[in-house]
């Protein structure tokens, strides 16, 4: 009996794009394989300082519900996901504390335009002991708030 890898996908604007579709892809073929797409909030504007737990929230749970749907159907199998926190390595370390994950998938928009990239996210990722792949996309147009 195959033993099932436990992927945590991390992604925000770029989790309905195709470079994160294929790694759930190539994942899924190469045997049973579940997936949690976490979406850390990206709180905007003066939200950043007056709200930062609450900003964002709403968007990102809206994304997550979409990317959801699309990676499922990459998959085959239900993809559960789940809004972080704002600050992307306080939700990873959240989410490896509820559940037990083989590796880490981020996902992020190019070096010029990812603020994940300018704190080296998946560096920092790298220190929670698992493997991490990291795939850089430009977001879709239904992935880009109005």
């Amino acid at each position: 009996m195959t033993d099932t890898r436990r992927v945590l996908l991390v992604a925000n604007r770029t989790a309905m794009t195709e470079p994160l579709r294929n790694e759930v892809l190539k994942r899924a073929a190469e045997g049973p394989a579940s997936f949690h797409l976490l979406v850390p909030a990206h709180p905007s504007g003066l939200h950043r300082v007056v709200d930062p737990e609450v900003a964002g929230r709403e968007e990102a749970q809206a994304r997550l519900d979409e990317a959801r749907a699309a990676l499922a159907e990459a998959s085959g199998t239900e993809i559960t996901g789940e809004v972080g926190d704002a600050d992307p390595i306080a939700a990873i370390h959240d989410a490896l504390s509820a559940r037990d994950f083989d590796e880490i998938v981020i996902s992020t928009l190019p070096k010029r335009l990812s603020r994940w990239l300018k704190v080296d996210l998946p560096s920092k990722a790298r220190g929670f002991g698992l493997p991490v792949t990291h795939v850089e996309a430009m977001p879709s147009e239904e992935s880009v708030p109005a």
